[in-house]
């Protein structure tokens, strides 16, 4: 699909495997791919700018690290919709030579350097070996 439009995402999805729910209502539930995305991104921003969960910005207090984790997975899940559902659209920010964001890969290497997420949540193929190297080149600088 070449947009992300609530009449043609009624839910929040990557592969069939999986319906998402949105945890922006007081009971989590389905919502649109474009409101998921637009809730999730909202939640993320007022919870990394919360002085109660995050005080500092220089560390992190322990307690506030599962926090990041779950963070990390609902973000995750809008990469993974992009790769699925709209995967031109996804393609043209990700690699393409005008952009070349690769903001999913680089998001990637952030969650398994900080191991923030499972590697089984891990569904858009992003060369393994090559984010591997990336993670232990960092690491060693």
């Amino acid at each position: 699909q070449s947009e992300c439009h609530p009449d043609t995402c009624t839910q929040m999805t990557a592969t069939e495997q999986w319906i998402f729910l949105c945890a922006a209502h007081k009971t989590p539930k389905e919502c649109p791919a474009i409101d998921y995305t637009r809730h999730t991104l909202d939640g993320a921003a007022c919870l990394l700018n919360s002085n109660k969960y995050f005080p500092s910005r220089v560390s992190i207090k322990e307690s506030s690290v599962a926090k990041l984790g779950s963070v990390c997975r609902r973000i995750y899940r809008i990469f993974s919709h992009a790769y699925f559902h709209h995967r031109q659209i996804f393609d043209e920010y990700e690699k393409l030579e005008v952009n070349e964001t690769f903001l999913c890969h680089r998001f990637t290497k952030f969650v398994m350097k900080y191991n923030l997420m499972s590697k089984d949540n891990l569904i858009v193929p992003i060369l393994e070996e090559e984010v591997q190297n990336s993670v232990v080149g960092e690491s060693e600088a």
